[in-house]
């Protein structure tokens, strides 16, 4: 069979793939974009009262703030796990691994109750904090964004170590005993063999979590409340609410335009340290 009767069989294997990003996936987007600048009427002023309202700009610097600080608390916490579970004997790191798919397998809203349970006023967390001495009388970790976070760096953690774990997994061990053996101390070997080499792992998990965090609705809504109010929420409030779609399809284009860009980046960065 030639090339080209080749590529026409491989073509038609893809059709399928390519009608359904197509029709659920470009139509949907090119529908918001219509209603984003042809509702209430033509133009762009959907995009100006978005973009020009101190009111709308905090609530893309609280999506904005909350995505980072949680993509960073969750690559601290996930790095050291993930580290673990790949150097630790087969039968622990598969029970492990099994509690932290568990955990993703709970219902989110359950999970954002218990959170709004144990952060409140009266919950363990801070009659524990209180019976230790740590504090005199109870912290807010609710209706706010320190409980959002929280809330969302324990639900975005398996989304960390998952990447992570197998990366670090597919480091050979020869590599740091050569490391050590040449002399580098345990802290040059994480730093200069361990660390750059497990990257990808990095990059991935931290572009999950801060995309996802951009666009999540229960936790923010639950545990920070109408004063501070994410993005998704804003949506919600736009279609729901409000019945402006004009307004609600700017700000969802605005959010998957930042996600687009934040994938190129990443894809440019990557490419060019594999062209090196």
């Amino acid at each position: 069979m030639t090339g080209k009767g080749k590529r026409d069989i491989n073509f038609r294997y893809l059709v399928p793939a390519l009608l359904l990003i197509v029709f659920f996936f470009v139509v949907p987007v090119l529908m918001l974009l219509m209603r984003s600048v042809l509702e209430p009427e033509p133009g762009l002023q959907n995009y100006a009262t978005l973009l020009g309202s101190t009111t709308y700009l905090k609530i893309f610097a609280n999506t904005f703030i909350v995505a980072g600080v949680v993509t960073l608390i969750s690559l601290l916490i996930g790095y050291p796990v993930a580290w673990a579970l790949a150097i630790m004997p087969e039968r622990w790191s598969r029970l492990v691994l099994a509690i932290i798919i568990l955990s993703m397998w709970t219902n989110l809203l359950a999970r954002t109750y218990a959170w709004m349970v144990l952060l409140q006023r009266t919950g363990v967390i801070n009659k524990t904090l209180i019976g230790l001495g740590l504090i005199d009388k109870p912290l807010p970790l609710v209706n706010n964004l320190v409980g959002v976070t929280i809330g969302m760096t324990y639900i975005m953690l398996p989304f960390v170590i998952l990447p992570l774990m197998g990366v670090i997994r597919s480091i050979d061990p020869a590599i740091l005993r050569a490391a050590a053996l040449c002399g580098a101390t345990k802290r040059q070997c994480f730093t200069r063999v361990l660390l750059p080499l497990s990257l990808p792992g990095i990059a991935a998990g931290a572009l999950m979590v801060f995309v996802m965090s951009l666009g999540y609705f229960v936790t923010p809504a639950l545990l920070g409340g109408t004063s501070n109010m994410m993005l998704a929420e804003l949506v919600a409030q736009f279609v729901q609410s409000l019945v402006n779609w004009g307004m609600g399809s700017a700000a969802a284009l605005v959010l998957l335009i930042v996600t687009l860009a934040l994938y190129a980046v990443q894809l440019k960065y990557f490419n060019q340290n594999k062209s090196r």
